[in-house]
């Protein structure tokens, strides 16, 4: 599926949820988009853009996401690529690969809420990047407060949000939440991922 599929999927995943559409926001011009033709791409090594990129040091946070039906299960994976976007509107990112098979899930929801994990939550990362797993097995949580999205116990923030555009982005999607809710949790450091390995805050 190409770029203009993916994107249409997602306009169609976006218009089967039932969630209220948030505040209009005035757009901007933006240029014209195209697809980069092969004989432009630059001769990167694979290796050695994850190697240069693993140098910048990423908060992990995991994505969760309420049941889409009443006998289905909550989704969740663990996401690196996370960012604050907006003020005003209160906006969030996260990108998610398009063969994520959690994806489709979180967006038929419509909402989703993101768990700044804690210095001490190695495990529960692990839990959630594993694929065909039940992910929230042994993990305690409740449901955030507007989307009832789980809400992961130990997470030193959480940003409960509803979708408010999906972009397409090379082999990732750019998904872009309007924040509903927020808070702060467990008054831990956070839990950071740094030349792929686990790592934590230490005092000076």
């Amino acid at each position: 599926m190409g770029q203009a599929g993916m994107a249409e999927a997602a306009v169609r995943y976006l218009r089967s949820t039932r969630t209220p559409a948030p505040r209009p926001v005035e757009t901007l011009p933006r240029p014209e988009l195209r697809c980069v033709g092969e004989d432009e791409r630059a001769p990167l090594d694979r290796q050695e853009f994850r190697r240069v990129l693993g140098r910048f040091a990423t908060g992990v946070t995991v994505v969760t996401a309420p049941p889409a039906t009443p006998d289905a299960a909550p989704a969740g994976f663990a996401c690196q690529s996370f960012s604050s976007l907006s003020l005003d509107p209160p906006l969030v990112a996260f990108m998610v690969g398009r063969t994520s098979t959690t994806w489709p899930r979180i967006a038929r929801a419509g909402v989703f809420c993101v768990n700044v994990l804690g210095a001490d939550q190695g495990e529960v990362c692990r839990s959630f990047a594993v694929s065909g797993a039940d992910k929230f097995a042994g993990v305690a949580y409740d449901g955030a407060p507007v989307s009832g999205s789980p809400r992961l116990s130990g997470a030193v923030a959480w940003i409960d949000c509803a979708i408010h555009a999906v972009h397409t982005g090379g082999d990732h999607l750019i998904v872009v939440g309007r924040v509903n809710a927020l808070g702060t949790g467990a008054d831990d450091g956070p839990l950071l991922f740094h030349r792929g390995r686990f790592a934590r805050l230490t005092e000076d």
